[in-house]
């Protein structure tokens, strides 16, 4: 119907601004435009939605890994990484500030999150960074925007969460997320080589005193555990929801190994788990029913005949949807992003000739810049929490790694195969 579109649109979005849940207000949106627009019993059709959403075998990762990522964010893993890292990285330009980069990708590789990505690498890093005097503006952007590879870099929840919504294979999308990742966690270190190229050397050499050795004793159990998780899935011997019983074991005997795993912290982090799960288990079930109202509505079908109606040329739609995720962004985290805006989005994308498995790639690099701008920028609250700085200050100091991603975006808009290339070989 030609008003519904209009009228659900402004219905969710004072439902939203009223400070409902995501998960509540999408199914409440769902819920009166179905008795506005529709003649349908709207009790049995959302019972049985939601018990067949919440019930998908696809989804049996999704708590796994964010059970993992907890375990995790309780070990002394990240203090690992840095003392790993450390001498390997501090005679590039640049030093030191890379373990922000490229420990914010380790640590991705096996949580999943941007949010405690952000938050372990940077409690470790920021006060070593500081000590040694290196440029905070510099420490703190690169910090921030690293610490959204976490929604990039599979193990990824938002990438299994496309996955449910788009219907794509969840171990296609994390074999298509390597390359990018790794792609733009090099972007990110090339600008801070050529940002630090001319500063004087700090003095890091002499006041570490991990060599070698000692560097590869502290990366041994996050190698193991990303080879353990990554590797079993892409070599065929478990799916995903298999691959993360492993990540979950193999978390829990890293924790016991080095002693930070105590009745206590086991008890805490199982809370935490279950708060961020059911959390994310609401928004999904709210998406996937909104997702089913738009259909019996015909809105995606009325959106693409409109934006067809533009004449606009494919690149240009997806320079329209890069602005239009930005400023998204600005209001609403990522994931909410995406389970609002997915059943409208992609039909034009497949009516562009898009393949579903690169837009699934774009479209968390897209959102992932939401991490890094305000006034919801989440990796900015937790910098800000880290450091006490001004949450403008963080932002600025953000700012170019916002402006690599809106590149990176356009240059892999340009060249597919950046992403489509592996899964393809594989």
């Amino acid at each position: 119907m030609i008003t519904a579109a209009p009228t659900l649109i402004l219905l969710l979005l004072c439902l939203l601004g009223s400070g409902l849940w995501v998960g509540i207000a999408l199914m409440a949106t769902g819920v009166i435009s179905l008795e506005l627009f529709r003649d349908m019993p709207t009790a049995k059709l959302m019972a049985f939605d939601l018990w067949t959403s919440l019930n998908r075998s696809e989804l049996m990762a999704l708590p796994l890994f964010i059970l993992m990522g907890e375990i995790l964010f309780q070990t002394r893993l990240s203090q690992n990484l840095f003392k790993g890292l450390a001498p390997i990285l501090k005679h590039l330009p640049g030093g030191l500030l890379h373990t922000n980069i490229v420990g914010c990708g380790l640590f991705a590789a096996v949580s999943g999150s941007s949010a405690a990505t952000t938050q372990t690498i940077g409690r470790m890093t920021l006060p070593e960074l500081e000590k040694r005097g290196y440029d905070t503006r510099l420490a703190l952007g690169s910090l921030c925007g690293s610490g959204t590879l976490g929604f990039l870099i599979p193990p990824s929840i938002i990438l299994i969460l496309y996955g449910v919504l788009a219907e794509v294979s969840i171990l296609d999308l994390f074999i298509a997320g390597i390359i990018p990742g790794m792609l733009l966690s090099l972007c990110f270190m090339i600008y801070v080589g050529v940002r630090s190229y001319n500063a004087a050397p700090l003095p890091t050499a002499t006041d570490d005193p991990f060599h070698l050795l000692d560097s590869i004793k502290a990366l041994l159990p996050v190698s193991a555990l990303i080879i353990l998780v990554i590797g079993s899935m892409y070599s065929g011997i478990t799916s995903p929801s298999e691959a993360a019983v492993l990540g979950v074991l193999g978390a829990f005997i890293i924790g016991l190994f080095d002693r930070s795993l105590t009745y206590k912290t086991l008890i805490s982090l199982l809370e935490q788990s279950v708060k961020t799960i059911s959390m994310i288990g609401l928004i999904i079930s709210g998406a996937l029913f909104l997702s089913k109202v738009l259909a019996y509505l015909q809105i995606p079908v009325e959106m693409a005949s409109f934006i067809h109606s533009l004449g606009l040329s494919p690149f240009m739609l997806i320079v329209v949807l890069i602005f239009f995720y930005i400023i998204l962004g600005m209001v609403v985290d990522g994931l909410s992003a995406i389970v609002m805006t997915l059943p409208i989005v992609m039909p034009m994308i497949l009516e562009a000739g898009y393949s579903p498995l690169w837009f699934g790639i774009f479209l968390v690099i897209v959102v992932e810049m939401s991490q890094i701008t305000p006034p919801v920028g989440f990796n900015l609250f937790i910098a800000h929490k880290l450091t006490g700085k001004n949450i403008g200050y963080i932002a600025a100091a953000s700012m170019p790694f916002f402006i690599i991603m809106v590149l990176f975006s356009l240059i892999i808009t340009l060249f597919p195969q950046i992403i489509l290339w592996l899964p393809a070989q594989l």
